[in-house]
């Protein structure tokens, strides 16, 4: 009997934590694909005392008897990846062995990158965030079926097809007042295609069939948060894929009846880096004193991220929209520095009281109702099973719980591996 592809994503603006879990979790599957995104994620892993950060390459690659799938929804920066793959391969890692890439899967060219940056710069005050890694151009030449692939590097003419869209990116850079120079990285990026060149590509859908009906295990790892979803996040503020749980389908090549256990990832609080609708966002002591203590900062792009607290009528709203059969929770150790925590219920929004995100989340009138709860007070980071908990704790877990009608299976105390509290059964399917 095939197993089913359990899902792991994010529930909030991203960086909830997705990649500690993925590596926690890994030794459960044979198999850990990403589906979307792109270097513009970076996913953070801790142990052996070093921080490790992935930005195209899924996180069970530190499990040397592991699969790991690059698949045909991700974009991929060729000179990133090499990077990347060097970093590995320092530490051991096997990545003929470990690491196959899906044939389907989009090339970003020096080109893409300079066209966001030149977008972006364009917008001034009304710029999105961009990670300016080129992501954008990258989907929109993809969808304007213009896009260069993976598979293309086989091709015999891959260097005129590489040429026809460089050439149509300098005319498109053309209209905007924007120098810019991409010779060094083109060269970089050539020597990228050449490495690539020597890397395991598949044709992901039909190698996720045949895996699963062999009888392995595959979690799907979703990159960025819900919150950014393309269609459904804080439209225009979002990222350029599809961040929802229906992305592993289109980016993996899965049938929707495949799709087991939907696990979904947030932070016991709120973050989002770069612009956009923020309810829960605080600009006081409060505010900085959550950053400070979780270390808020981009493992991208190193930018200080945006702290609030959690957002109960967003978090539902994602629950809805990925179909979440259970929940982890992160960061817990960060809100011991707080007396008192506080939990959004519901919006005001022009006097009127609403339990929903509407339509425009980026309303000035928008204002978060709180509730308040204890908090714990004391360090969690020593902690490792569940009746160690402080009682406050464990009341603020039930509290959720109760509001998102969903278990909270895992619960992390800070950023190691064995930071990390298995309450209730993972069901690996």
């Amino acid at each position: 009997m095939p197993h089913k592809v359990d899902i792991l994503l994010g529930l909030q603006w991203g960086d909830e934590g997705k990649g500690k879990i993925v590596d926690v979790l890994t030794p459960e599957y044979d198999i850990i694909a990403r589906f979307q995104g792109g270097p513009n994620a970076g996913h953070t892993l801790e142990f052996n005392n070093i921080k490790h950060v992935l930005h195209t390459i899924p996180s069970g690659i530190f499990h040397p008897d592991k699969i790991n799938v690059v698949g045909n929804g991700v974009v991929i920066d060729p000179t990133i990846l090499m990077r990347e793959i060097g970093e590995l391969k320092k530490m051991g890692v096997d990545i003929q062995k470990s690491l196959c890439i899906s044939r389907k899967a989009h090339l970003i060219m020096p080109t893409h990158r300079m066209l966001d940056s030149a977008s972006e710069a364009e917008k001034g005050k009304a710029k999105i965030g961009s990670t300016l890694k080129g992501i954008g151009p990258t989907y929109m030449d993809k969808t304007g079926r213009n896009g260069l692939r993976v598979g293309d590097i086989a091709m015999p003419d891959f260097d005129q097809r590489y040429a026809a869209l460089k050439e149509k990116h300098l005319k498109l850079l053309s209209a905007y007042d924007f120098e810019f120079s991409i010779e060094e990285d083109e060269k970089k990026w050539m020597e990228g295609i050449e490495a690539m060149r020597e890397l395991r590509s598949i044709d992901s859908e039909h190698f996720m069939h045949r895996e699963l009906q062999a009888g392995k295990r595959v979690l799907a790892e979703g990159a960025q948060g819900s919150l950014l979803d393309i269609d459904f996040g804080s439209y225009p503020f979002v990222t350029s894929s599809n961040t929802v749980s229906a992305g592993a389908c289109t980016g993996l090549g899965i049938a929707p009846r495949r799709i087991g256990e939907v696990i979904g990832i947030f932070k016991a609080y709120c973050t989002r880096v770069g612009s956009g609708p923020f309810p829960t966002e605080l600009h006081d002591e409060d505010g900085e004193l959550l950053r400070k203590t979780g270390a808020e900062f981009g493992a991208t792009t190193g930018r200080p991220r945006r702290c609030g607290w959690i957002d109960l009528p967003a978090l539902k709203y994602a629950i809805m929209i990925n179909g979440v059969t259970q929940l982890h929770m992160t960061k817990a150790d960060v809100l011991s520095a707080f007396p008192q925590i506080k939990a959004c219920v519901a919006y005001d929004l022009h006097g009127e009281r609403i339990d929903y995100l509407p339509y425009d989340t980026h309303i000035p009138h928008l204002k978060p109702i709180y509730e308040g709860l204890p908090g714990w007070n004391c360090d969690l980071t020593e902690l490792r099973e569940e009746d160690e908990f402080p009682k406050e704790l464990g009341q603020y877990i039930s509290y959720l719980e109760n509001a998102l009608d969903t278990p909270i299976c895992i619960v992390s105390v800070g950023p190691k591996r064995e930071q990390t509290i298995l309450r209730k059964p993972v069901h690996a399917t």
